[in-house]
Parts: C-alpha cells; sequence; structure tokens
C-alpha cells in the first residue's frame, strides 16, 4: 500500500478542506443501525467487514453495526445507490466507474452513484488462476477457453473484462472468444477442480481460504498478469498498480507479478458526518485488529494510507478525524 510521510499526510487533509466540530466529536446521536455491503462468503470482503463491524460497536454501541453478504463492488455500490447500505467495500475501478468516470466496457455507463471514500482500507490482489497442469502460460493463452471472471456484481467482472480488452482479447479482436462465466468463488472453484472451466479470475487478499484449500487438494498456478498493466493504465490510469503475489502463496512457486487495486470504504456524500468521523478512528485506532485471519502476513492496513483514495474524494467528517488523530 502506499505510504506516506506525517507531513504530507497533514498538508493533504489541509488542502482547501473545513474542519467540522461533529467530525472531532464523532457519533453521539440516537441508536441506530449500520450496514456494510461487504461480498461473498469465504472472501476478504466479509471477514474484513465483519472485523470493522465489531469494532464499529464496541466504540460506539449506539451503532448496531452489521456486514451484509453480498456479490462483490458493483453489487455493493448498487445498494450503496439504493439506500440499502450505509457503508460499500469497492475496488478502486469500480467506484471510479460508478462514480461516472468511466462504464463497462461495451456498456453505456451507468447512472453515476453518489459516493465519498472513508478510507483506502487494503489493496486487493487479482489472481488468475489456473490447474497447475494446464497449458495456460499467460493472458494471450485465454482465446477460446473458458473463464469465469468474478460473480456478477463483484468487481472482478469489471477489472476482467477490461483485463481482456487489455490483453487483445476483447469484443471485435478477430482471435476465438474467451468463453466468459459468472460463478461465485466456491462454484469457480469447484468448477475449475473439476474441469469444468479453464480459468477463474479473484480479486482478494493473498492467500484467499478457498483458493488455498485448492492447492492442497489440486496443485494451481497463477498467471502472471503485468503484461496487462501499460494498456489499463493508459486507458483508466493509475487506479491500476504493479505488485507481485508472494512466493508460495498456493504452495511452492516463485513469486508472480500482477495487478493491485487498491479497496475503498465508501459511503454516500450526504452520510451523517459523526458516524462517517467515528467510523474515520476506527480504521486508524483498531488498524491492528482489522487484518482478516486469512491475511495475517501479507495485508495491513496503514492508516498513512487511508486518504490515497483512487480519485474518489474524501468525506469531509473523515478528513476532519484524520487530521486530529494526526494532528
Amino acid at each position: 500500500m502506499t505510504t506516506l510521510t506525517r507531513r504530507g499526510l497533514l498538508g493533504a487533509l489541509a488542502l482547501g478542506l473545513t474542519a467540522t466540530a461533529c467530525g472531532n466529536q464523532g457519533y453521539t446521536g440516537p441508536a441506530r443501525g449500520l450496514t456494510i455491503a461487504a461480498g461473498e462468503l469465504g472472501g476478504f470482503y466479509i471477514e474484513f467487514a465483519e472485523l470493522l463491524a465489531a469494532e464499529i460497536r464496541a466504540e460506539q454501541p449506539r451503532l448496531h453495526a452489521t456486514a451484509v453478504r453480498t456479490e462483490g463492488s458493483l453489487d455493493n455500490l448498487r445498494l450503496l445507490a439504493e439506500g440499502k447500505a450505509d457503508l460499500a467495500l469497492a475496488l478502486g475501478d469500480a467506484a471510479q466507474a460508478r462514480a461516472g468516470t468511466g462504464g463497462l466496457p461495451g456498456e453505456p455507463a451507468p447512472a453515476p452513484v453518489p459516493m465519498l471514500a472513508i478510507g483506502r482500507v487494503y489493496e486487493n490482489y487479482l489472481q488468475l488462476v489456473v490447474r497447475a497442469d494446464s497449458a495456460i502460460a499467460g493472458l494471450a493463452d485465454l482465446a477460446g477457453r473458458t473463464a469465469s471472471l468474478g460473480a456478477s456484481g463483484s468487481g472482478a467482472e469489471l477489472t476482467g473484462e477490461r483485463l481482456l480488452a487489455a490483453a487483445g482479447l476483447g469484443e471485435g479482436s478477430g482471435r476465438p472468444p474467451v468463453r466468459v462465466q459468472h460463478r461465485q468463488l466456491a462454484d469457480a472453484v469447484a468448477a475449475l477442480e473439476a474441469g469444468d472451466i479453464d480459468t477463474l479470475l479473484w480479486s482478494g487478499g493473498v492467500p484467499t481460504p478457498a483458493l488455498a484449500a485448492l492447492a492442497a487438494r489440486r496443485p494451481i498456478r497463477l498467471l502472471p498478469l503485468d503484461s496487462a498493466i501499460p494498456a489499463l493504465r493508459a486507458r483508466f490510469g493509475p487506479v491500476y498498480e504493479a505488485t507481485t503475489v508472494p512466493a508460495d502463496a498456493y504452495g511452492p512457486a516463485a513469486p508472480v507479478a500482477t495487478l493491485g487495486v487498491a479497496n475503498l470504504l465508501v459511503c454516500h456524500p450526504n452520510a451523517d458526518p459523526a458516524l462517517t468521523a467515528t467510523v474515520a478512528r476506527v480504521l486508524v485506532t483498531h488498524a491492528a485488529r482489522l487484518v482478516p485471519q486469512q491475511a495475517l502476513g501479507t495485508q495491513f492496513l496503514d492508516p498513512r494510507s487511508l486518504i490515497v483514495t483512487a480519485g474518489i474524494p474524501l468525506h469531509p467528517a473523515a478528513i476532519t478525524a484524520y487530521r486530529a488523530l494526526h494532528g
């Protein structure tokens, strides 16, 4: 994750932004529910959201925070737009697309979702998985193959379509089309193990337990994805970062170069400033307790990078809270 100096943090927070008293005080209103739109069972989103909900309840018992299982980033932002969630976890590229700066490839841009960030909470690793005995060596070999590009409504759905286009495998490429499916992780793992699909795309922490369990039964490999970064960054900007899946993440293997995408916690622009400030304070002061067990040692919540939010503006109350905590 991006690291900022203390001076840089304070300078960024001070740019044209005004402190509010409610942001410093945190939530003191009546008891109310607080819904966090998260992700699939077995993924990083739902585990993180459950930890966050528990820490919010501990910090402020008036906030009855709960994590809700969903299909992932796009589904979460839909729930936020419909007023069915107070907070949503979303990949940076999905947040940018739904904020109105781009749509799904080949589709009209959807109605923008009003949102502000509370913080960047960690980085997702894009993981394109094949069986170890597969002949597929890289993205180019996916032509004519069957791939699950995440569940419908997940961030991987959007990133996967962009990835195929960047690799010259999108519509109109003249190459045999990739036979795209959209399966939830557990279903995709079972299909890959059975040979019903050739590859699955997953965006999450490392190691992901479902993939680690698969690797224990049948050896798997991750395909390098760094070749797509220049084309993706040229089209969508620095939301896509070069990163590396550590060696031996899923059995004996060398490190694998892949894409990293910031994961954001976002809210509606009209969210209660006192509530937003409370959540921001929890992200900073409870950071050590907000890393899911599946990712200990590879992921961490760095309070200094909370403000690096992939172009999604921070909520003013979150800015005030961070400035108070780091002042």
